[in-house]
């Protein structure tokens, strides 16, 4: 019989209740920059008024939508902590005020969490008492127990859960203590955090130095539960990377590219590299880094007036002047004229003499009479446009403001209209045979590290195919697919307008956002545009509002940028893999990636096998990153990305996973990097210095050390499509007669999905699948009180099942494995 390879894919939830999630602050690089000429209007942040950084603290993704719906951009800088998530705003003193009746915590200069250092005793700090309750269920399950060391210092994370974590009157304590190697005793004993969310109790964890590596630690509940498990390494002892070996080269990129040179040097390789490298121009091509040109008159009260060109400002729009005016007399009636490109709006008078032109029919009539030069004309923002408009002193001329210069860098070179985006395709076999890797970079414009990385990739892989043997194996084995930008509109206006910018540029705003002090805030979030768990079905982490940083679009795939992605994984089934690479959170994190605040309620979770899968891919990854400069990703900053942080609707991970079958991984690249200095974890930036502190915040260290990561995937699918080996799994303890009730749960050889049945029937597909005992967790524990047989069989990730078991039709051998607990009572 033919070897079965299988790869199994779930499906999205069904459409559920709406919500609305809205925000507008900016943030970035320097989120108080301002490039607004005077009399256009400002957004909020842009605003004179006196602004400062603040640390906010917020209940959960609940809480954190509806500041996100005041206006504020918290995507990222934020944290899970405790209490729920930590983040950071840039607000003026009435805005303090604001989040504050909201319900935010405004945090002072040491009320910021971190973890502590300290053993402070546990129980007997607490005054609390333990005892283990008289029952085979244990209400305390140790989660992760994980040793790393950095830049010489010893860490220890642990997270565990109670089966009372949820009950908060009294709030059930955990107590964590740790030996000091094989033979040693428990000590050290120290209170661990409890972790909730939206009001959901999700674990308690800690993280904390130790100069001793541990053997076990034990875990103690103020209930009575208590459990011991063993320390595992993380990211230790990981083999050299690429960059290790002789003759290989690196380092190539010498600083942040905007989408112009990205996109030439992609097309550059293909012309030098025709081999192995070809470009993939992608079909739908953006809106455009372009702008109607405009102007707000008369300021912003009841008389304003919000002017919009009809043609984009380089193509005629910049040379549109509108100019309110004032004639002798009375009784006059409102009117325009227009000559070549001004536009003259003859403003009424009664019949004493007096002004009588309201916003609103100044609007309507600049919209019908100005001969196509105007698109369109309206009241400022909510206003009704009742107040008089007045003349202007000369004519205004409507801009795009594009043509302006950011820290001295001219827009001019960079194209208007709507712009193609290639794809460099990187294999030696680009037949569809061989598995395919996406690599996404930028889909935030405002994140430049993700594109010198994937651009770093790919100089690696063209320069070192004739002279390095795993680089040969890695072209000869994958179809690799580059994306440098995703989103070059929004990209070009964050390198040249606004640093900030995180959305493209495409404006679906109505007449109340439509004016040019809202021009930073237009745009939406790729990353919210997408079909599965999307905030049109419910789910938290996306805005219905036009001038969200998270707004995600009028429709599903509504930006041609998200089409493309669609189009190409479709085009190219071979696609197997996929990383979209963001910055600055120092996260990799995989599904589910979205929920629905009320109940935290996820998509689904992938299957035991994947996860596990994912978790094996996430350590070999990781490990290669911190080869480069001992940068550690932590355990609590990886798994699915709505547990590690917060709920992302609509994102790219989930659609490609849920509807294609492909491992998607998100990274935020970046993050906290340990200073041995001070003896604390510092942070980054979506634009670091290029050079920095190369042992600290550096654009150049996070790039090499990042693409080290990205090569390390491509080695993982390179395996994978090699992987024509069975797994094997196994029942333990195993089959046998117990003179009692027996725990036993299942165990494989690798990453694989268990389908099982203890009915008597024979295991399919449609067979119950081995589950995680809760998320974050190993596989779930059976408590067998009777005789029982159980029949499985295994997959694993790349899709090769057990004993070449078929179990779409029965055979006349079935190679399904089995095993009867026999229970005899006493």
């Amino acid at each position: 019989m033919r070897r079965r390879r299988l790869r199994t894919a779930l499906f999205a939830l069904p459409a559920l209740v709406g919500t609305v999630l809205m925000a507008t602050a900016p943030a970035g690089a320097d989120p108080t920059r301002s490039t607004d000429p005077a009399g256009s209007g400002r957004s909020p942040l842009e605003s004179q008024e006196s602004v400062r950084l603040v640390r906010i603290q917020l209940t959960g993704a609940d809480m954190l939508d509806k500041v996100v719906a005041a206006g504020f951009d918290l995507e990222h800088g934020l944290r899970r902590v405790p209490a729920g998530i930590e983040g950071e705003a840039v607000l003026t003193a009435a805005q303090v005020a604001e989040v504050q009746a909201m319900g935010v915590k405004i945090l002072g200069d040491d009320e910021s969490f971190s973890w502590s250092d300290r053993a402070d005793g546990g129980f007997a700090a607490l005054g609390a008492r333990a005892v283990q309750p008289q029952t085979h269920e244990k209400t305390v399950r140790v989660v992760r127990a994980d040793w790393f060391t950095t830049k010489g210092q010893g860490f220890l994370y642990v997270e565990a859960r109670t089966t009372e974590g949820q009950q908060s009157d009294p709030v059930v304590e955990m107590q964590l203590e740790n030996d000091s190697g094989r033979g040693t005793p428990f000590g050290f004993a120290r209170t661990m955090s409890r972790f909730v969310d939206s009001g959901q109790y999700m674990f308690h964890r800690n993280l904390f130095k130790l100069d001793v590596r541990p053997k076990q630690i034990r875990v103690t509940s103020s209930t009575g539960g208590v459990t011991t498990g063993d320390v595992s390494n993380w990211l230790e002892n990981a083999p050299p990377p690429l960059t290790a070996r002789p003759g290989y080269r690196s380092d190539f990129v010498d600083g942040y590219r905007h989408p112009q040179q990205l996109y030439r040097r992609a097309e550059e390789i293909a012309r030098q590299y025709p081999d192995i490298a070809e470009i993939v121009y992608l079909p739908n091509r953006t809106n455009g880094y372009q702008r109607k040109a405009q102007a707000t008159i008369g300021g912003t009260g009841q008389e304003a007036v919000v002017v919009s060109s009809a043609a984009w400002g380089h193509q005629g729009g910049n040379e549109v002047t509108v100019e309110f005016v004032e004639r002798p007399g009375a009784n006059l009636p409102l009117g325009v004229e227009v000559v070549g490109k001004a536009v003259r709006v003859l403003l009424a008078k009664d019949a004493s003499g007096a002004l009588a032109s309201t916003a609103a029919e100044v609007a309507a009539a600049l919209e019908s009479g100005s001969r196509g030069l105007v698109d369109r004309a309206h009241p400022y923002r909510t206003n009704a446009g009742t107040g008089i408009v007045a003349p202007t002193p000369g004519p205004v001329a409507l801009t795009d403001f594009l043509d302006q210069k950011r820290d001295g860098a001219p827009a001019g070179e960079v194209p208007r209209g709507p712009a193609t985006i290639p794809v460099l395709r990187i294999g030696k076999h680009r037949d569809g045979k061989k598995p395919g890797v996406l690599i996404q970079a930028q889909d935030h414009a405002r994140e430049w590290v993700p594109a010198t990385t994937t651009l770093e990739t790919a100089e690696r892989l063209v320069h070192n195919y004739r002279t390095d043997r795993e680089t040969k194996k890695i072209v000869n084995d994958t179809d690799i697919f580059l994306i440098l930008s995703n989103n070059p509109d929004g990209a070009n206006y964050s390198f040249y307008n606004f640093a900030s910018q995180r959305r493209n540029m495409t404006n679906h705003c109505p007449d109340e956002n439509a004016d040019p002090g809202q021009r930073n805030a237009w745009g939406v979030d790729l990353n919210r545009n997408y079909r599965v768990g999307s905030g049109h079905d419910g789910y938290a982490g996306g805005s219905t509002n036009c001038v969200s940083n998270t707004y995600q679009g009028p429709a599903e795939l509504s930006e041609p940028e998200s089409k493309n992605i669609i189009w190409l994984v479709e085009k190219y089934s071979n696609i197997k893999f996929m990383m979209s690479v963001h910055s600055n959170g120092g996260q990799l994190f995989w599904q589910p990636g979205a929920y629905i605040a009320d109940g935290r309620i996820t998509t689904p979770r992938p299957p035991l096998g994947d996860e596990a899968f994912y978790w094996q891919s996430a350590a070999r990854i990781l490990s290669q990153v911190k080869a480069h400069r001992q940068t550690v990703v932590t355990p609590e900053n990886v798994g699915g990305s709505s547990d590690v942080l917060y709920s992302s609707a609509g994102n790219v991970r989930e659609d490609l996973y849920h509807t294609y079958g492909i491992y998607a991984f998100g990274w935020e690249v970046g993050g906290s990097v340990y200073n041995p200095g001070t003896g604390d974890w510092q942070g980054g930036s979506f634009q670091p210095p290029w050079v920095g502190d190369p042992e600290l915040v550096s654009g150049h260290a996070e790039t090499m050390e990042y693409a080290n990561g990205i090569m390390e995937m491509f080695r993982i699918a390179a395996e994978w499509g090699n992987d024509k080996r069975d797994p094997t799994s196994r029942l333990l303890p195993g089959a046998g007669t117990y003179r009692d009730s027996v725990d036993v749960r299942f165990e494989t050889s690798e990453p694989a999905t268990i389908y099982y049945t203890t009915d008597g029937s024979r295991p399919t597909l449609d067979s119950p699948r081995y589950e995680a005992t809760e998320f974050r967790e190993p596989g779930q524990v059976f408590h067998v009180t009777e005789t029982t047989t159980f029949r499985w069989f295994s997959v694993d990730a790349a899709g090769n099942i057990e004993n070449n078991y078929d179990p779409t039709k029965k055979d006349r051998r079935e190679k399904y494995r089995t095993a009867t607990i026999r229970i005899v009572k006493r």
